[in-house]
């Protein structure tokens, strides 16, 4: 018969990894989560004005030819002594780190 500590230990640690993902793909303000999606106006209404931001022109690839240019905007917010910084391309979060 096989031991059942070492299920158990194998489960915590694949739920502890699925609860890191998630952490990382959201950002809690107030009692909203923000996550990858929104737009900057729900975001800027759930969670206020940043603490600081970026904006950065970037080119759009197609293999080796640039065919446009995109906007990229840095939104940082900081709360306690976590600081989160948003992504946005164009008007659309695309990550949270």
């Amino acid at each position: 018969m096989k031991h059942p500590v070492i299920p158990a230990f194998v489960v915590l640690t694949c739920l502890a990894a699925v609860g890191t993902a998630f952490a990382d793909d959201t950002l809690r303000c107030g009692s909203k989560i923000i996550e990858v999606g929104m737009t900057q106006s729900e975001v800027l209404g759930y969670c206020g004005a940043p603490a600081s931001k970026t904006e950065e022109e970037m080119p759009v690839r197609s293999g080796n030819q640039v065919v446009g240019k995109t906007r990229r905007y840095e939104w940082t917010y900081t709360s306690y002594s976590t600081t989160r910084v948003l992504v946005f391309d164009q008007d659309k979060l695309v990550s949270i780190r």
